[in-house]
């Protein structure tokens, strides 16, 4: 049996593009975003692609609009063939030791803890009789320590290894895990990091833009797509689509 895929930070960027590409495969996609014009978008192209499609508004900083958009999504399906856990923020772009303490919570809850209680909200709809993957949309940020991007570093580290703790704990209810880092992609995120002046390393980004080197996120998706509907992959790996 196939169900639905759910794509987190599916406005946008590379969620709306993977969510296009797993629809256009043939699946019915739950695109789940913040609520913004975006959104509406996405909806409407979803629908042209499969009919089964839905978008559900939720902020994965807030953990009532997660409670409520996993009701939705219970509500109307039965099963979910795939997770892709892509919604992310760059924020606070900051010194670690001079950043506010609720923008790096912030940051933690949507790019880790978000993920985590959405999942285990879901978790009668994934695995047991019928295939679950989970992939997780990872960073560079994930190996290396960025300047002025502790949360964003910590928090991909974290979800690199929630998805080895899932792979281990799902394996044995059909479920599979693995990560995927993107490389650097032209998307709403990157505009943010050009646009971050005392952000040490921003002339790098500047000229990663200037000299055509970034990816195009449909371009991404579609190495993304074999790996979310489980044609391949193993579980518990973490790749680069640079060496794909």
């Amino acid at each position: 049996m196939t169900g639905a895929y759910l794509v987190t930070g599916a406005s946008k960027g590379i969620g709306r593009a993977i969510a296009k590409e797993i629809a256009a495969a043939g699946f019915p996609v739950i695109a789940l975003a913040r609520e913004s014009i975006d959104l509406g978008v996405t909806g409407a192209e979803l629908a042209n692609l499969n009919s089964n499609s839905l978008t559900i508004s939720c902020d994965l900083g807030d953990g009532a609009d997660i409670a409520a958009a996993a009701k939705i999504i219970a509500s109307k399906y039965s099963h979910l063939s795939g997770i892709v856990h892509n919604a992310g923020m760059i924020g606070p772009i900051e010194h670690m030791l001079e950043v506010e303490g609720a923008d790096w919570d912030r940051s933690i809850q949507v790019n880790l803890i978000g993920v985590q209680d959405l999942t285990n909200r879901l978790s009668s709809m994934i695995g047991d009789k019928n295939h679950t993957r989970i992939v997780t949309v990872s960073s560079g940020a994930a190996k290396r320590a960025v300047p002025h991007w502790s949360a964003y570093c910590v928090a991909k580290a974290g979800l690199d290894m929630w998805t080895m703790c899932m792979a281990e704990e799902g394996e044995s209810k059909n479920i599979s895990a693995m990560s995927i880092s993107p490389g650097i992609v032209d998307t709403e995120m990157q505009v943010k990091i050009r646009a971050a002046e005392k952000f040490p390393l921003v002339e790098n980004f500047r000229s990663y833009h200037s000299t055509g080197e970034l990816s195009a996120p449909g371009d991404v998706a579609k190495q993304f797509l074999p790996y979310c509907i489980g044609r391949l992959g193993g579980n518990g790996q973490r790749l680069d689509v640079r060496d794909l």
